[in-house]
């Protein structure tokens, strides 16, 4: 049962409170019962893992601000429990909420690569890069147990399909094989999201995602096998972490990137109110100025969704943010660009057939 929303600050999570997902209509409000229990932490949200089974593993947009238009999901909800995440709003289709809820409640899909190896074998398939971590981090804490994500890439690995990969888990090093197979062939590229450099702020802001040195080591350890390797740094926050753009393209570019981007934080839906409540609680002195900020370069709003606007925003503040990253980039050889481009022309529809070269061996 879902506990009130009750504003409380728990080590190691992201949201300061657990509100209720916008499609309820139960709302339950802390009272206090005469016993002083309002005064008592509420209890540890402790992390559970709930069995989705999807009817389709491969999920399809057609948005022209994202990169790709197929993306298999291992995870719903993330424990990495970074407040910015613009996928806390999803877990309102779960009766759950952006906060605590999506942090603590973390669906995963038992037979995913199985589901996705019938679709990539159906007969009217078209291969198409395929990313990881579309939504939320395909190298999350619970992969370590259920190794969903793993079992996915051994299925694009047996049908020779390309992949892409966004994550901040340290443990995407322990697939390095399947990866540097894939990227010998022009097969896999992969993204790590490099938000910050200071500790203090990761601890605060992605509280369970790896350290920024355990980023950059991944980043080392990806370039060296030969995996085409870029950092993201999203997202910018104003006031926040901004001031970094210009550490965190020459880290990256040290640790072998070849390539950065950057994307302004989103708030859509009740995103806003959850960021605002973090912001307040853990940077007071500095709240006032991000929010204005957002506020600027979102058209006096916190969020703007339309396409072209959403990922950048608008204005001197936002145009000042884009030069100084290519200058960055351009000042640290890096490429500015969407990434590698990889093969679709090795897709093998069917990985068990004889191939013509096997009638000679």
């Amino acid at each position: 049962m879902r506990r009130a929303d009750r504003h409380h600050v728990e080590r190691g999570r992201g949201a300061v409170s657990n509100p209720a997902g916008r499609y309820e209509s139960l709302r339950l409000e802390a009272a206090d019962d005469g016993w002083g229990s309002l005064e008592m932490p509420p209890p540890r949200a402790d992390t559970r893992l709930l069995a989705d089974a999807p009817r389709r593993a491969i999920t399809r947009n057609d948005s022209p601000d994202v990169p790709f238009d197929a993306s298999v999901n291992p995870y719903q909800g993330c424990e990495h429990g970074c407040i910015y995440c613009y996928a806390r709003t999803t877990h309102a289709y779960w009766n759950l909420g952006p906060g605590l809820d999506f942090e603590t409640r973390i669906f995963h899909k038992p037979g995913l690569a199985q589901l996705l190896g019938r679709e990539l074998a159906a007969p009217g398939y078209v291969c198409r890069p395929i990313n990881l971590g579309g939504n939320t981090d395909p190298y999350q804490p619970a992969e370590r147990g259920l190794r969903s994500t793993r079992a996915v890439l051994e299925t694009l690995h047996a049908h020779r399909h390309p992949v892409t990969i966004v994550t901040k888990g340290a443990l995407i090093l322990r697939d390095l094989d399947l990866l540097a197979d894939l990227a010998s062939r022009r097969l896999a590229s992969v993204v790590v999201s490099l938000t910050t450099l200071d500790d203090d702020l990761k601890r605060t802001m992605e509280p369970r995602a790896a350290s920024p040195l355990a980023r950059l080591k991944v980043i080392a350890a990806l370039a060296e096998a030969g995996v085409p390797v870029s950092a993201m740094m999203a997202p910018v926050i104003p006031a926040l972490n901004d001031h970094e753009i210009e550490d965190v393209c020459a880290a990256a570019a040290q640790a072998g990137a070849r390539g950065a981007n950057w994307m302004l934080v989103r708030l859509p839906l009740e995103l806003g109110a959850l960021f605002e409540q973090w912001l307040r609680e853990h940077y007071p002195g500095r709240a006032g100025r991000v929010l204005a900020l957002l506020r600027e370069m979102r058209g006096g709003r916190l969020n703007d969704p339309r396409y072209g606007h959403r990922m950048r925003g608008e204005g001197a503040y936002a145009e000042l943010l884009a030069a100084r990253f290519r200058a960055a980039c351009k000042r640290n050889g890096l490429d500015g660009t969407r990434g590698a481009e990889l093969d679709c022309t090795q897709f093998v529809r069917d990985p068990d057939a004889p191939r013509q070269a096997d009638l000679f061996t």
